[in-house]
């Protein structure tokens, strides 16, 4: 069960109608979106039109959509750590829904699959995804980093102008359009309202612990911000059976849920007139063995680093920040620690997301945990006021009404 605090909701499965669905091929959809105008300012819930996909794309019809604390950076935070974004903008990049139709040259995906959009592509055939070393296909990147599509333009259009697509995949709208190398299918049964965290911050978080991370048995670690991609990674140290896993946050009431996920401790660095970095050498005498950093401070990362043990000590850099630098003192390296970057977890986004659904789904990782709010799309500014205080770890928002198979107004243009 989720653990809802103040407004929820329980949504139910979606029902797939061929039908409406057929209805749509080819057809423009207008239907609701929560629209970025201009930078930090509250999102608007527009009306908005929604193409049809063009060679490798497929149209989804986004179910729900967690709200991530990078959506909330990139309107609040453009400019400060973040690259600037071209608005109008329509947010949101961690979603699971129903492919809705497939453009040409589309042969992995049909109407009626059930999928997870992702931001990070996996071409399958670039010297990248072929590798072991790295989950970092560019397939289409410097134009879904810039909010348009493979031909240079977006599929959605409000007012007469174009919006812009978050990362490829713009989840705060009723249907998107990604390309088919961005779109992992997944298992029938799946609840799209829990697996849509898969999309980033969970996979992000744990990850980072089992994948990138490799965190050993026995093993201590310290995992620094206790939000959904800190918590995801503290799931990671517990599977890998570390045996002391250390979680440190600024906000003591997100101890107890940190413990829930498996900390064995908990710090508030503002409870100690020493450094973070101090105390946790002082608690482990000499470091962890693992520091994972999930904030996206410079500051954290540099006191993450330190908190780890000479000769062997490893830190896993998790947390988001585009433009800042982290100060690493020469001799912490020299003394044996590895530091490490990791995007997505370092998890190949296609291939590997529809494992993550089935561990989910045979009960070997939590996801109910992570939701605290289940909202409508037009409470998207709660959620992101719960986001930023703490209140909430993930919120889902629904972006289908109850009448799941209800036909959406289309237009022939």
């Amino acid at each position: 069960m989720s653990h809802c605090v103040g407004k929820c909701r329980k949504f139910s499965s979606p029902l797939v109608n061929s039908h409406s669905m057929m209805a749509t091929i080819g057809r423009v959809i207008r239907c609701k979106a929560a629209v970025a105008w201009e930078p930090r300012k509250p999102l608007s819930i527009e009306e908005v039109e929604v193409a049809p996909p063009k060679a490798h794309e497929v149209r989804i019809k986004v179910v729900a959509t967690g709200v991530c604390h990078t959506d909330w950076e990139y309107l609040y935070e453009t400019g400060k750590g973040m690259t600037f974004r071209p608005f109008p903008l329509v947010l949101g990049h961690e979603a699971a829904g129903i492919v809705e139709s497939v453009g040409p040259e589309v042969t992995k995906f049909s109407p009626g699959d059930k999928v997870i959009p992702l931001f990070l592509p996996y071409c399958g055939e670039c010297v990248r995804c072929r590798s072991n070393k790295t989950n970092l296909c560019r397939k289409n990147w410097a134009n879904t980093q810039v909010g348009i599509l493979a031909d240079g333009t977006s599929r959605i259009s409000c007012k007469g102008q174009q919006v812009y697509q978050f990362l490829g995949v713009s989840s705060f709208c009723q249907y998107t359009v990604v390309p088919d190398t961005s779109l992992a299918k997944i298992r029938s049964d799946a609840p799209l309202d829990k697996v849509c965290l898969f999309g980033c911050g969970v996979s992000t978080g744990y990850g980072a612990a089992v994948k990138t991370g490799k965190v050993e048995k026995d093993s201590s670690c310290a995992v620094f911000g206790l939000g959904a991609v800190g918590l995801a990674a503290i799931m990671g140290c517990k599977v890998a059976m570390a045996k002391r896993i250390i979680g440190v946050d600024i906000n003591s009431d997100k101890f107890e849920k940190a413990r829930e996920f498996g900390a064995t401790d908990c710090v508030n660095p503002r409870e100690h007139s020493k450094s973070i970095q101090q105390v946790l050498v002082e608690m482990t005498e000499g470091g962890v063995d693992y520091a994972l950093e999930c904030v996206g401070s410079p500051a954290i990362m540099s006191a993450a680093f330190e908190s780890t043990t000479e000769a062997s000590g490893t830190c896993v850099i998790a947390g988001w920040t585009e433009t800042e630098s982290m100060d690493v003192k020469v001799i912490k390296m020299l003394m044996g620690r590895t530091l490490k970057g990791t995007y997505f977890g370092g998890w190949k986004s296609v291939i590997d997301v529809p494992n993550l659904v089935d561990d989910y789904m045979n009960s070997k990782l939590k996801l109910d945990e992570f939701i605290t709010h289940n909202l409508l799309l037009d409470e998207i500014n709660v959620a992101f006021d719960l986001l930023k205080s703490g209140e909430g770890i993930r919120t889902v928002i629904r972006l289908q009404d109850s009448e799941e198979d209800k036909e959406p107004t289309t237009t022939t243009k």
